[in-house]
């Protein structure tokens, strides 16, 4: 791809973690990097102009939940998705898989592609890798993804390489139906918790088009149920056979924990609801790990939630505030807690880039994960 649209640099390294800076045609992007979801246009609760206050360089969003709703011919007409919601900078759009899967009723797989019935109103619909891209053209995203087919864990072996199959034909078909240079085209890999059937979707992927098919790689159907021990192998096992001059983005994972680790194992990207969902439920991300504010110590607590974070909400409000209004269920409740959620995420990746660019990652994982309580979600 023409470097003035798409480029990933590597800029510092410390043993596997790595800080890069990918360049797109909305901006500029320090990795590691974490990208809240915004799945139908909008992070929940959370204005763009918050969002850059925050630290926000890339947001993601989902082809599937657009394509249903309002529709990406309307976004295209509109003006394209980043004027559509009031947001300059970069964004990557989900290729829809995950979300057929697990949202649509019926839904069947084939090398066609997958046909489903809409989770809206029931009508036939049908999936196809050159849809998709489709799909993320018209949107003008600036990182689009192919079409997978993500499974849950656990799947027999069997179960596990014909999907492999079938998505290593979708992204080659996601390949050839790439029509506009704007828009830059991951891969992603599958393959289940079989390493063996990663190995080889990594090895097809990396050799299509003379091997500089795709702008970057993912690790697709990780944090579907298996134990993150495994995952972490999985990953470490990837970013052994991935081309370093390529960014590496772990798909769905965003536990601070398991985002911490996972860079220490090489991988640069990370996307995740749960900042955004929890906040939703009262669970506040902090250095000594989560806590839940709606809990009753925090009844008559004056303290922010910490004391050392700069972000808005901790500005101005203390843990007794937000415990009323969340327990009253005002709609302020969720705002204010994303914001902290949010600012605490690009926080500590920022810590984390930081760690790298001094040669000290080491220590300072050591020292964060000894900290963490460990709650998974």
């Amino acid at each position: 791809m023409d470097e003035k649209f798409f480029s990933f640099e590597v800029t510092a390294s410390d043993q596997k973690a790595r800080c890069g800076v990918l360049k797109t045609p909305h901006g500029e992007i320090e990795t590691p990097v974490f990208m809240p979801v915004g799945t139908q246009a909008t992070v929940k609760t959370v204005s763009p102009k918050e969002l850059e206050e925050v630290g926000a360089s890339i947001i993601l969003s989902n082809t599937y939940h657009l394509y249903m709703r309002p529709g990406h011919k309307l976004i295209e007409r509109l003006g394209g998705l980043h004027h559509y919601m009031g947001w300059e900078g970069p964004i990557l759009t989900d290729s829809g898989g995950f979300q057929v899967f697990s949202l649509a009723r019926l839904a069947k797989v084939s090398h066609d592609g997958v046909s489903f019935q809409s989770h809206l109103d029931g009508s036939k619909h049908l999936l196809t890798p050159e849809l998709v891209i489709e799909i993320q053209e018209s949107l003008g995203s600036d990182i689009m993804m192919p079409l997978d087919e993500c499974l849950p864990y656990p799947m027999t072996e069997e179960q596990v390489q014909a999907s492999v199959e079938i998505t290593l034909g979708w992204e080659k078909r996601c390949l050839k139906a790439k029509k506009n240079q704007n828009n830059s085209l991951f891969a992603i890999i599958q393959g289940g918790m079989y390493k063996n059937h990663r190995q080889q979707c990594a090895q097809e992927l990396l050799s299509m088009e003379g091997g500089d098919a795709f702008d970057g790689y993912a690790i697709g159907g990780v944090s579907v149920g298996e134990p993150m021990e495994l995952a972490y192998e999985i990953t470490d096992r990837m970013t052994e056979v991935l081309p370093k001059p390529k960014p590496r983005y772990l798909m769905g994972v965003g536990m601070p924990v398991d985002i911490i680790t996972a860079i220490g194992l090489g991988i640069d990207m990370f996307d995740c609801v749960i900042p955004t969902r929890n906040a939703r439920n009262g669970m506040l991300f902090t250095d000594h790990g989560p806590i839940n504010i709606r809990n009753s110590q925090y009844h008559e607590d004056p303290q922010p939630i910490s004391e050392s974070c700069a972000c808005y909400t901790c500005q101005h409000f203390s843990k007794a505030y937000l415990r009323h209004i969340s327990l009253s269920k005002e709609i302020l409740s969720p705002v204010l807690n994303s914001i902290h959620n949010l600012h605490y995420y690009l926080s500590l990746l920022s810590d984390a880039r930081r760690a790298i660019k001094e040669n000290r990652f080491a220590s300072f994982q050591q020292q964060f994960l000894s900290q963490q309580t460990l709650v998974r979600s």
